[in-house]
């Protein structure tokens, strides 16, 4: 195994980090409620993800960064990232999450690279927009291809770790595929699944 792609909502860290943030202006349950509802494959991602961001409107910026830089992250994440790099494994973040939580955590967890989205913003606060690497269904999947070609590395050599619809896509390309905590949506994609929330059941699995 040369490749070890995660997804970073529900996967590293415990959570979603667009709940968290709708929290804060008080729309948590009708956030959650689009976002369950994606991961279960059941609305278009992009669609969910525009309509997600669009209520956000108006939130301070500091305020995302503070709680983006305070999420709290799945048990077994750092230990598991340093022992894959440690078997010569590059480890990848992808997210349709966003850049404030992954490119934040990429030191604390310790992988090579994130791709996410990027919140909009005007004046201090968010507009409701949202561009970046991880916008569509498809997306994982597109970006695991271009970086297999560009390493080098084959189907065979690449470990990816999901739980949610949206992680389909990268699925189909990986010959270690787990399932963590996972939507069955996704378990039915999966050669793994791992139902408890510590990432360190992965590596038995795969020595």
């Amino acid at each position: 195994m040369r490749l070890a792609v995660f997804d970073f909502d529900s996967t590293l860290m415990d959570g979603e980090t667009i709940d968290f943030l709708a929290q804060e202006l008080g729309i948590k349950d009708e956030v959650s409620t689009i976002t369950e509802a994606a991961m279960q494959g059941e609305l278009d991602f992009f669609e969910s993800l525009q309509k997600r961001v669009a209520l956000l409107s108006g939130l301070d910026v500091k305020k995302v960064d503070d709680i983006c830089h305070s999420l709290p992250y799945m048990n077994g994440a750092k230990e598991t990232i340093a022992e894959l790099k440690s078997m010569g494994m590059k480890v990848i973040c992808f997210s349709g999450g966003f850049r404030n939580a992954t490119s934040y955590a990429k030191d604390i967890l310790g992988y090579d690279a994130d791709f996410s989205n990027v919140l909009h913003s005007r004046s201090g606060s968010l507009s409701g927009l949202v561009g970046g690497d991880m916008m569509f269904d498809f997306s994982k999947g597109d970006m695991i291809v271009r970086i297999q070609n560009l390493l080098g590395i084959s189907k065979e050599q690449t470990l990816v770790v999901g739980d949610g619809a949206n992680d389909r896509s990268m699925f189909a390309h990986a010959g270690k595929r787990v399932a963590f905590c996972a939507k069955e949506v996704l378990k039915k994609e999966a050669n793994i699944i791992i139902e408890q929330k510590d990432l360190r059941l992965i590596l038995d699995k795969i020595r």
